[in-house]
This record gives structure tokens, C-alpha cells and sequence, in this order.
């Protein structure tokens, strides 16, 4: 149970996908990470592009004209809001599954 609450804490706290190497599950803590990180690069990737037209926006024009490019960038781009609700959803993932107990394999065929 001490390993569990130590996956646990490392998918919760540190990184998804941690807690699952921790356990020697190599595989799913790999695939955890990998897609945890694309989900995060996507999502900044995409809140970058549109603060640079925001801020171009509020150096030239002012903060007016800024909260509209705001808006607009808001209402245009609602993929960082399924890319943030896709990464929240893999990182309770990966909680639940840190946290679930795997019973020891047992590599003798003759039992």
C-alpha cells in the first residue's frame, strides 16, 4: 500500500505518469506522459498564437481595443478549452490508476 500512496502522490503532485513508472508500469506511464504533454504543448501553443495579435493590439491601440481582440481570440479558439479539459481528465486518470492496487504477478506456470 506504501508504493501506492507513493504513485499517488507523484501522478498527483509532480507529473501524470509518474506514479505509474514508479510502479514499474512502463508502458502506460509512458503513454500518460506522452499525451499529457502534447495536450499542455497544444494548448500553450495555441494561447501563444493568440496573445501575440493581443498584445500587438493593446501596445498600438490600447487596453479598449485590446479586450476586443480578447474576445475575439476568446470566441475563435475553443480548442484550449477541450485540450485543458482533456489533460484535467488524463491527469485524474492517471490518479485513479496510481492508486489502484495491482496484485503481484505470479510467473510460475505450474501453480
Amino acid at each position: 500500500m506504501h508504493k501506492n500512496f507513493k504513485a499517488v502522490l507523484l501522478s498527483a503532485l509532480v507529473l501524470p505518469g509518474l506514479g505509474q513508472l514508479y510502479k514499474g508500469e512502463k508502458l502506460k506511464g509512458g503513454i500518460f506522459l506522452v499525451l499529457v504533454n502534447i495536450f499542455l504543448l497544444a494548448a500553450l501553443f495555441l494561447v501563444m498564437k493568440g496573445m501575440g495579435s493581443f498584445l500587438l493590439t493593446a501596445k498600438i491601440s490600447g487596453t479598449g481595443e485590446a479586450l476586443k481582440v480578447l474576445e475575439t481570440i476568446k470566441r475563435d479558439s475553443p480548442y484550449v478549452n477541450w485540450l485543458l479539459t482533456g489533460f484535467v481528465f488524463l491527469w485524474f486518470a492517471s490518479i485513479v490508476d496510481a492508486a489502484l492496487a495491482r496484485p503481484p504477478r505470479d510467473n510460475d506456470p505450474s501453480s
